[in-house]
């Protein structure tokens, strides 16, 4: 199930495979025949007995897309009340990077734990300063590196905003459409996925937003001389917003996630982090990246940021960096961290447990998680592909590494998207053995355990495409 310490090349391979190291690309009948497909007896009745108990006790605000009520989890794999197995393509939503229970990551947990659990963040550990340390080494920027530990992804996200309006001097932001980065008010004020994580709310003011680089579905008309369409996003920004709306120089910093999450699982063109790049510099804005899906592996590099060659000023991760364990950082350049004690904090930052569990995880993911995110990445992208000649539902497959976003047309040349049917194949999907999530308009994503094994990504497809060819028959 899991990756010993010294495997550093690959999770482990299905039977069968060939010389190079990788499965044989099966069709789809040989891969139905490799992994029968069958319906689960889902929710059981254990599950529903729990789902009864929760509507009576705890809070309804939590959106929960099928009704997976889970017992135990090993690797990529999960079993539920009933005994239901599921093969986990979703990760904790990209927070599970080991997969479920790592044998070394609960030992380190169990470690720390029989020392002492907590002595809060006004006081020093070894744990702390050894995970600050490993950070630094990993940092994605050539200057040193500052890390402020706190709970989660919009805690590490407020961090930033904090950080970036004290050393500027500045009071305004620019974030994009489609961004997700958090619900607390701050965070909630960049976040724009969806209406309704924003209704009812106040906002943090100076947030302008402006549209993510999607060249799939794009909302600006390219001009000409511009390369592609993170060209066409960067002088927007330049030649509208910043000419009419907001004058740069009060501008503290740009808000951006590398791959956009929630929005899509969009990955920018080519000239568009360079460009923001050169943009921030003229301006001396602060380029802050949001990495808390993206992070830690997860692309087959440590950060997504440094597929473009482009170094940040502020990372904000979270997710991935503690294999499920509460666990945000903001990671800044020593020479933009000049905020004073006291300035921010919070009770748990820098809590052992979780510095205990991001230790083992970050070593696992050196070991071997990079480069099977990168090798599974480019299998299950190819596999995925084939897939799309043979549904033309499937209206692009994009992503880097393990995190992969597979979106669903109604018509392949307006790529209008099909909504009903991406929350189809989820749902069906859960009834039939697979964990997935949706996210954008009609994007279904794929972001399963860096540690996945070959066999484990094989049953997985065979799902996946049995449950595209049923919600395609259902909804024509």
């Amino acid at each position: 199930m899991f990756i010993k310490r010294k495997e550093k090349s690959q999770a482990a391979p299905a039977p069968e495979q060939e010389s190079n190291g990788h499965a044989p690309v099966m069709g789809a009948v040989a891969q139905a025949a490799a992994y029968p497909v069958r319906r689960l007896a889902t929710p059981g009745p254990r599950a529903r007995a729990l789902l009864a108990r929760d509507a009576q006790v705890v809070s309804q605000a939590h959106g929960r897309p099928y009704p997976l009520v889970v017992a135990e989890g090993r690797g990529a794999q999960l079993t539920d009340v009933d005994g239901n197995r599921y093969i986990d393509f979703i990760a904790g939503i990209a927070v599970n990077a080991t997969g479920h229970a790592h044998p070394r990551v609960v030992a380190a947990v169990q470690q720390q734990a029989a020392a002492f659990l907590h002595v809060s963040a006004d006081f020093y550990h070894e744990p702390w300063v050894q995970l600050a340390e490993r950070l630094n080494s990993i940092r994605p920027f050539a200057e040193p590196a500052r890390s402020f530990m706190c709970n989660s992804g919009t805690e590490a996200v407020e961090a930033a905003l904090k950080l970036a309006r004290y050393h500027s001097k500045r009071e305004n932001f620019i974030g994009f459409l489609g961004g997700f980065h958090g619900r607390t008010t701050g965070a909630l004020s960049f976040t724009s996925s969806r209406t309704v994580q924003r209704r009812g709310f106040a906002m943090m003011p100076g947030v302008t937003h402006i549209p993510y680089p999607d060249a799939y579905r794009p909302v600006l008309a390219a001009q000409p001389g511009d390369a592609d369409y993170g060209d066409t996003v960067v002088n927007y920004l330049e030649q509208v917003i910043f000419a009419r709306q907001v004058a740069p120089d009060t501008v503290a910093g740009i808000l951006v996630e590398s791959i956009q999450g929630e929005g899509g699982y969009i990955v920018p063109p080519a000239s568009f982090f360079p460009r923001l790049r050169q943009l921030c510099d003229r301006h001396g804005i602060l380029l802050i990246c949001d990495e808390v899906q993206s992070g830690v592996g997860r692309t087959g590099k440590w950060w997504a940021i440094q597929h473009s060659g482009v170094e940040p000023d502020i990372v904000a991760c979270a997710k991935g960096i503690a294999s499920g364990v509460p666990l945000g950082v903001m990671l800044a350049r020593a020479s933009v961290s000049t905020w004073p004690p006291s300035a921010h904090g919070n009770t748990y930052g820098g809590n052992p447990l979780a510095c205990a569990a991001a230790l083992a995880t970050l070593d696992l993911v050196e070991e071997c998680g990079l480069q099977n995110a990168h090798d599974t990445g480019a299998f299950i992208m190819e596999r995925l592909r084939q897939m799309q000649t043979r549904h033309t539902c499937i209206g692009d497959v994009r992503g880097r590494g393990l995190m992969i976003g597979v979106d669903f047309v109604e018509d392949a040349r307006t790529h209008k998207p099909a909504a009903a049917l991406a929350e189809r194949v989820e749902h069906l999907a859960f009834e039939h053995g697979l964990l997935l999530l949706t996210c954008g308009a009609s994007t279904v994503r794929m972001a399963p355990p860096l540690l996945i094994t070959r066999p484990e990504v094989e049953e997985g497809l065979a799902i996946f495409e049995h449950v595209v060819g049923l919600a395609a028959g259902e909804l024509g």
